[in-house]
């Protein structure tokens, strides 16, 4: 064998390692928020995950937790007026007033109080629910009584009680995300409890990532998907207590019951699921909630009116039969089962 020969065997033996080594499957599952998350990354180092997620899950619970009693916004709740707040707080305030304004008030954070009420939340319940009840709640539901001053929360009545569950998922994945970034990964899935948020390709398969959605009829126990998509440098959440449908007996339609915020009282909504696309998985979450309040018709419209918002609804009509319909940016995504 030539010298020649020698060297080259060499280098293309150094080439396939370093490929191999960059382009190494890398995974990490767990437990954290009273859910589930599994990452899938590609790093030619590994990453330090389990040390930062730690760390990235106490701070999201120390600062958003409505079932931590210490957690700042359970101080807040409290009517404590000294909490100061970080800056994992004062973001998820901001993009929550973004989507509560650009949603028509649908998605409140304020409706912590009748989320208790229903049974829904962190309090034992439901407890009784009338007219009267409700119009004395209503009182200390409305984002514009919330005002973010530097680091403090001042609220037009210590009685107001913010929660934060319907974004503070979302935002856990993008914190995820963006330490990944930091470290120099391109190429990742992070789920958490159902949210997604997608970089890059899946270098095993040479492809953009690939999700599915879940088919709203499934027995409880079952996978069955109704749609898969590609999803790539974009965030994707699903809204839906679909299991729980109820049937009109006069129409035959199906429903689900969803909190208004504009009410106060839980409404029927012939969305039996949504899946949003947005450019972060807060964003994602938090219109994911808001449609699911809205229903169908409000949906469309206030999708028509965001370039940078995709969504696939799951729908009811009055006669029982369950349709489709995805925004024209969803659908170039779909792709067969």
């Amino acid at each position: 064998m030539t010298i020649l020969r020698l060297i080259f065997l060499l280098l293309s033996f150094v080439v396939i390692v370093s490929c191999s080594e960059k382009d190494k499957q890398r995974t990490a599952y767990g437990e954290a928020l009273g859910t589930t998350y599994s990452i899938q990354y590609y790093s030619e180092d590994l990453i330090p995950l389990e040390k930062a997620l730690d760390s990235i899950f106490e701070r999201v619970n120390q600062s958003m937790s409505t079932y931590k009693e210490s957690s700042d916004i359970s101080r807040i709740n409290r009517g404590d007026s000294l909490v100061e707040v970080d800056s994992l707080f004062q973001r998820v305030f901001l993009l929550s007033k973004e989507v509560w304004q650009e949603s028509n008030r649908y998605f409140d954070p304020t409706v912590g109080d009748l989320v208790n009420q229903y049974g829904f939340g962190p309090e034992n319940g439901p407890k009784e629910i009338d007219s009267v009840t409700i119009d004395s709640l209503m009182r200390y539901v409305g984002f514009e009584k919330l005002e973010l001053n530097g680091n403090k929360i001042i609220k037009e009545s210590p009685h107001i009680y913010l929660d934060f569950n319907a974004i503070a998922k979302g935002y856990t994945i993008d914190l995820i995300g963006n330490y990944l970034d930091s470290k120099g990964s391109e190429d990742y899935l992070i789920e958490l409890g159902g949210e997604l948020l997608a970089k890059g390709v899946n270098r095993k398969k040479a492809s953009p990532w690939t999700v599915g959605i879940d088919d709203p009829m499934q027995e409880v126990g079952q996978r069955e998907l109704t749609a898969a998509i590609v999803l790539q440098n974009r965030a994707m959440a699903t809204s839906g207590n679909y299991r729980k449908h109820r049937t009109d007996p006069e129409t035959g339609a199906l429903y689900v019951h969803t909190i208004n915020p504009l009410t106060g009282f839980a409404q029927k909504s012939d969305l039996l699921s949504v899946t949003v696309l947005a450019e972060n998985c807060a964003l994602a979450d938090a219109y994911a909630t808001a449609f699911m309040a809205m229903g169908y018709d409000l949906s469309k419209l206030v999708l028509s009116q965001q370039d940078d918002l995709d969504a696939f609804l799951i729908y009811s009509t009055l006669g029982g039969e369950m349709k489709e319909y995805a925004t024209p940016g969803f659908e170039k995504l779909m792709k067969d089962l």
